[in-house]
């Protein structure tokens, strides 16, 4: 039977999301708690990866189970199971055809970052960036990036894929208390592409870049144009919708 995970985790002392060998990940832990469930290996299928260090509210996977477990007993199984930086929410019996990757029709990932004095308790959950930054103008620069757009200029030139083409329906940037929260809703994203998107921002508001110049990079479909990928403690996925 196929069941849909909804969970949350700190991805503060994670590798990933991505199982790796000798390293812990969030894939790792998870299929190690279903091993012992379903007896035997179990393979999770998560809805896409965050990388090192970034959170999750709300990820989403789905998972073939053999034994038979009601959807209540499965949640309380896993979190009994799970450490505590990893909380499954909700677990659901779905359709097998059901995949949590492939039928996504949109998410929502959330950046925050720190203009004010460095706090050291936030400090693994709100990029201590602790410099001011012109926020309207940030504003004004993002919209160059909604809509459909070949992203490849923020993706690594490593990451070779056929496809870099993706579509952001929205970003909302505003400030409150020196906390400028970053919301991305679009039907998918690439490798580091928020990341990138905020660390081009961020040099637009520190008047280091010119609002044009995020259509000049984006056109440019070229990764290497002078801005650094923005700390990924920052960075939550929010919600996966289908």
């Amino acid at each position: 039977m196929r069941y849909l995970i909804t969970f949350s985790y700190d991805g503060s002392n994670f590798n990933g999301f991505s199982k790796q060998d000798g390293l812990r990940t969030i894939q790792g832990e998870m299929e190690n708690v279903l091993k012992f469930i379903n007896n035997g290996e179990t393979k999770i299928v998560g809805s896409g990866r965050t990388d090192r260090g970034v959170h999750a509210i709300k990820q989403v996977c789905h998972v073939d189970i053999l034994v038979n477990i009601t959807e209540y007993k499965l949640k309380c199984a896993m979190n009994s199971l799970l450490p505590k930086d990893i909380h499954v929410i909700s677990t659901k019996v779905v359709d097998n055809n059901f995949h949590a990757r492939y039928m996504v029709k949109e998410k929502v990932y959330e950046y925050k970052l720190n203009m004010g004095e460095y706090n050291p308790i936030e400090r693994n959950y709100v990029y201590q960036f602790n410099k001011k930054l012109d926020v309207d103008k940030m504003i004004s620069a993002s919209k160059y990036l909604i809509g459909v757009h070949d992203f490849k200029a923020f993706t690594p030139n490593k990451d070779i894929r056929n496809n870099y083409v993706r579509e952001i329906y929205s970003i909302e940037i505003t400030n409150k208390n020196d906390i400028v929260m970053f919301t991305f809703r679009g039907n998918g994203f690439i490798k580091y592409q928020i990341r990138n998107m905020v660390g081009l921002l961020i040099q637009v508001g520190l008047n280091k870049k010119e609002i044009i110049d995020v259509k000049k990079i984006l056109d440019s479909k070229n990764r290497s144009n002078g801005f650094r990928t923005s700390h990924p403690e920052g960075l939550y996925l929010k919600d996966v919708i289908y």
